[in-house]
């Protein structure tokens, strides 16, 4: 049996909030890696966006998030019925 690896998060993940809404931008790798960041944006009705592509550094995946709200919205992330990839 193999033992899960803990996951290292970024100093940029966190909450974050807009237009009155929260939500939670989790940015994380394998700890003790030099591993690709994963991104997830959990909602306040805690549905899960998770990016398909990793990023190169958290700094890159958290200028992601920023793009897409400020593109989109960050009501973007609660219109989907479905949980959604970006």
């Amino acid at each position: 049996m193999t033992k899960k690896q803990k996951p290292e998060h970024s100093e940029l993940a966190g909450e974050f909030t807009d237009d009155g809404i929260t939500v939670l931008v989790d940015i994380f790798r394998t700890a003790g890696s030099n591993e690709d960041w994963t991104m997830e944006v959990v909602t306040q009705s805690e549905d899960l966006i998770r990016w398909d592509e990793p990023f190169a550094t958290d700094r890159e995946a958290f200028d992601e998030f920023l793009a897409v709200v400020a593109r989109d919205g960050i009501r973007s992330f609660l219109e989907d019925e479905e949980p959604s990839v970006h």
